[in-house]
């Protein structure tokens, strides 16, 4: 692979190659030093490639007509939005979702598109989807495409019909990416000219050996690689090995960059700490329903993952469900938390409803241009939770001008009178503090503190207006997404216990339940340690930090001249034997490092200093250890300018 790199820079090979074989060489699945994980590399290592600087926006076609799909529809959709005003307020991808491929061409391999279905691809005996981007491109959008990692597609292993499903031999109903995938990426980026690609796991996933689908002969047996049911069960580096292949393939089929690329395996194979390394959205969760207690699921799924979700890489919870049973035009307080809670998760926003048939109150729910503003802001901080209960949060997001976007999320079925404090804020409690009601537009000012009513399910979401309460530098946990964990301290992944588990999953009431599944527990955290605790070391707690393991490395960007903490094993640890030190490096080169410290031992300050430093990084290293039984805090961790 470094001979790749340097044949590829030496040639002057298209600066989008160069730079996805770069990044997969550095990434913190291929550490630049493998005996060393945590050694020093200088350089970011999350997902940059493509073009998603902020999450994207747009429409597909799955939530409104799973594979009932046509031209007609989806050019219907494109057009609802561009006459309705909601592509100038960013909602640009239009996303073709499964059901639009006929078959595999034998002779070839040449994906055949359901003409039928899309008269405009008709070109004699090798239907082209080019008259279709054309006419979106057109229309001043981008259009986006699906397929699966597997030979075969979701649709074909759960659609209660074969209508329309792919025809044809086993080999010709083969229409995903494996071993297609250089010659399917160039089809639909080079030649056909989509912009966008949803990658599915179903075909890792439901057609193992044993599976009724393969033994009815109808289907070739692959793996299986994915397990939605258990992370142990899952092959996750074969699944990182084949988004590996379609990040190079995008990048020789997109010389210019422009491109996005979304992983869907559902929260498996503990994707939720490695996805931000592989793709610019990265789904977290299972398919979003349009029941409440779903959308619990979807967004307990990543509202705790605020350091894994960066510019160019985000969190997915799953489309917007907005337009359909919880959360219809019957039900505007839920509908409204839905979108509130994604924006503030800086999660996509893509809409899911048929837009030819929706109303005007919905309608407007999307085009709220403040809120959106939330989830669009360049600073690209997903929020962080402030106050945490099973039936009340706080989310704050930072922004880039230095406001605060607020959500007070009532969960439950009563009202709540909730005190909203400056310190939730970390704004000074001494100086006055404007709130902005971005549904309401009405403003209030108060001191620090203020009490305001939730009703049973209603998000109240603000931006806020105040002075900060650290003069000169911001907190780590106040910029999310400039902190990167490329090493998290997690050696085996462990679901998290505290996602909503819900009878309105896919099978209901039938089977033993809604079981954990979704790996996570232990992650990095802001403002908290990494099993829920507040951050305290030797008795002393700190309201802002970043909880981590041991033997871990963060990358954080930097602009400041100084960096400040105060380090030290977290109260929270079991391990109350084995000793860590902490480093910072700025730029590969060492800066400081602290004395060894055990449990139960006072933190220790570090300040550093980091002018003209583009990258630091900080490590938490421990000889022995088991780490998720040492939890760690870089408390009150600041940049200070």
């Amino acid at each position: 692979m470094k001979k790749m790199l340097a044949a590829a820079l030496a040639v002057g090979l298209a600066p989008a190659l160069a730079a996805a074989l770069g990044g997969l060489l550095t990434g913190s699945a291929l550490a630049a030093t493998p005996d060393d994980p945590l050694a020093a590399t200088g350089r970011w290592s999350a997902y940059t490639a493509g073009r998603a600087a902020t999450p994207p926006m747009g429409w597909s076609s799955w939530n409104a007509f799973a594979t009932d799909i046509d031209e007609a529809k989806i050019l219907a959709s494109a057009q609802r939005i561009v006459d309705s005003g909601l592509a100038a307020k960013g909602y640009r991808y239009i996303n073709i979702d499964d059901g639009w491929a006929l078959q595999r061409r034998g002779r070839d391999g040449q994906l055949i598109v359901r003409a039928d279905k899309f008269p405009s691809a008709r070109n004699g005996d090798t239907p082209n989807f080019r008259p279709f981007t054309d006419r979106l491109h057109a229309l001043g959008l981008k259009a986006g495409i699906y397929s699966d990692l597997g030979r075969n597609t979701c649709s074909q292993a759960y659609a209660p019909s074969d209508a329309d499903l792919p025809k044809g031999s086993v080999a010709e109903r083969e229409v995903g990416l494996y071993g297609h995938i250089d010659q399917d990426i160039a089809l639909y980026f080079a030649s056909w000219g989509f912009d966008f690609i949803k990658v599915d796991g179903c075909g890792l996933r439901d057609y193992g050996p044993a599976s009724v689908r393969v033994r009815s002969g109808k289907f070739r047996a692959l793996g299986p690689m994915l397990d939605s049911g258990a992370v142990t069960r899952s092959d996750s580096g074969a699944v990182q090995g084949l988004f590996r292949e379609i990040n190079l393939a995008l990048a020789r089929a997109n010389p210019d960059g422009d491109y996005l690329l979304s992983l869907c395996v559902w929260g498996a194979a503990n994707v939720r700490a490695w996805g931000k390394d592989y793709g610019n959205i990265s789904r977290t969760s299972d398919d979003i329903a349009p029941a409440w207690g779903r959308l619990l699921v979807n967004y307990d799924s990543a509202v705790t993952r605020s350091l894994y979700a960066h510019p160019g890489a985000w969190n997915d919870p799953d489309m917007l469900h907005i337009g359909a049973g919880d959360f219809d035009a019957d039900h505007l307080i839920e509908a409204r938390s839905h979108f509130s809670l994604w924006a503030m998760l800086n999660a996509p926003l893509m809409i899911g409803t048929d837009l030819r048939a929706t109303p005007a109150s919905l309608m407007n729910i999307f085009g709220n241009a403040d809120i959106i503003a939330l989830n669009q802001d360049p600073a690209g901080n997903q929020a962080v939770l402030a106050y945490d209960s099973s039936d009340l949060q706080i989310l704050v997001k930072p922004l880039a001008s230095g406001d605060k976007g607020v959500a007070i999320f009532n969960r439950g079925s009563g009202p709540y009178d909730v005190e909203l404090n400056a310190g939730h804020l970390k704004f000074s409690d001494t100086a006055p503090i404007a709130l902005t009601d971005l549904w309401s537009k009405q403003r209030t000012d108060f001191t620090g503190r203020i009490k305001l009513r939730v009703a049973p399910r209603e998000t109240l979401v603000f931006r806020a207006q105040g002075t900060r309460s650290l003069l000169g530098g911001y907190y780590l946990s106040e910029q999310p997404g400039s902190v990167n964990p490329a090493v998290d301290g997690v050696i085996d992944p462990t679901v998290d216990p505290t996602i909503f588990r819900t009878a309105a999953g896919w099978t209901g009431t039938t089977g033993p339940g809604d079981r954990p599944t979704y790996a996570g527990w232990g992650g990095a955290r802001a403002d908290s340690a990494p099993y829920g605790q507040v951050l305290q070391i030797a008795g002393t707690t700190f309201g802002a930090g970043i909880g981590i393991l041991a033997n871990s490395r963060l990358e954080v960007r930097n602009t400041a001249r100084r960096f400040t903490t105060m380090v030290g094993v977290d109260d929270s640890a079991v391990d109350k034997t084995h000793a860590v030190t902490f480093a910072v490096y700025g730029d590969g080169r060492l800066l400081a490092t602290s004395a060894p410290l055990k449990w139960g031992m006072a933190a220790q300050p570090l300040s550093v200093p980091v002018a003209g430093v583009k990258l630091i990084e900080l490590v938490a290293r421990s000889r022995g250890a088991t780490n998720q039984r040492l939890p760690v805090t870089w408390g009150d961790a600041a940049l200070m300018r």
